[in-house]
């Protein structure tokens, strides 16, 4: 990536607070979250790889959008706890760059897998007879590389224009982490380019996967109301009522962040926002596709049954 010409060498993470109780306050919220974060999601990866039950369609994205879950706090909240506890706040330019790219590329590989895991609940649905052999092995992977695959690509078109931007002598960024509006406040000037950039990766990455995802659901609808029993229909919606919930949490933070212009962006709410879909969410997740989910429990039931002891 071409250096821009700036002077700044390192960046200066304000954080949440800097009142020494409650950043220890929030260094105990923040391990505890993220300590619930990797149990869950290594629980779910474990369950969908160990359980052959589990081995369907459905259960491999969910399996992945633990993996991303997992890699994608892991890129927040380490350097948010030692923000926390350490008087150093700094982060280097490199470092700043990389956290960037990750969260970006990440972001955008969740909002593509999420709009896999939505055809595939539409596919379920409304073909579920035709469900096994459209839904191959090959797909289910071809469209988990694909995921990955836009999402790092337009990471890299993102993070390139980004850190090209001229940055004035102002280094301290209000937020816990490098993202875009922060470091939009922090440049000399925002090129008309620039946010066209944005615009373009927005509707590409975040917008159109929405469009997809909410044209799967009108489908996914009309054939629930095709069903005659009322039984019938409540198994049916339930198969897909945990995406739903998790697209919409997901989704409407993202899009009430980045849907905006750089002047309307307001940092200390923006950074409550932000917070939910990177340290909470991955939490959340887990429990959203876990707790309402018979085979989930039992896989959990068999597993710990096979980690005790015999007496």
């Amino acid at each position: 990536m071409e250096k821009a010409n700036h002077s700044v060498t390192e960046f200066i993470l304000l954080g949440f607070t800097t009142n020494p109780m409650m950043q220890l306050v929030l260094f105990v919220l923040f391990l505890g979250v993220y300590s619930m974060t990797l149990f869950g999601n290594t629980t779910l990866i474990v369950l969908t790889c160990h359980d052959s039950r589990l081995h369907t369609p459905m259960y491999f994205f969910i399996g992945n959008l633990s993996f991303l879950d997992l890699w994608y706090s892991s890129v927040y909240t380490p350097k948010i706890l030692v923000t926390c506890m350490s008087e150093d706040k700094s982060i280097s330019f490199a470092g700043c760059l990389c956290q960037f790219f990750f969260s970006a590329g990440l972001a955008y590989s969740e909002c593509y897998l999420l709009a896999a895991m939505a055809y595939d609940r539409y596919m379920a649905i409304s073909n579920p007879l035709l469900y096994a052999q459209a839904m191959t092995k090959r797909l289910c992977i071809a469209l988990v590389l694909y995921s990955y695959t836009g999402g790092f690509v337009n990471a890299i078109i993102l993070t390139s224009n980004t850190f090209t931007l001229d940055f004035c002598d102002d280094n301290v960024i209000d937020d816990f982490f490098c993202d875009v509006p922060p470091l939009i406040k922090l440049a000399c000037n925002v090129r008309k380019s620039y946010q066209t950039v944005l615009y373009f990766l927005l509707t590409s990455n975040v917008i159109t996967p929405s469009l997809f995802i909410l044209a799967s659901y009108i489908f996914i609808i009309a054939a629930i109301l095709r069903i005659r029993s009322t039984q019938g229909r409540l198994k049916a919606f339930s198969t897909c009522s945990s995406l739903l919930i998790s697209v919409t949490l997901y989704y409407g933070s993202i899009l009430y962040i980045y849907s905006r212009p750089s002047s309307s962006y307001s940092l200390e709410r923006d950074k409550m926002v932000s917070t939910f879909y990177t340290v909470l969410f991955p939490m959340l997740n887990p429990m959203i596709y876990s707790l309402r989910n018979k085979d989930v429990k039992e896989a959990l039931r068999k597993l710990f049954k096979l980690a005790q002891p015999e007496v």
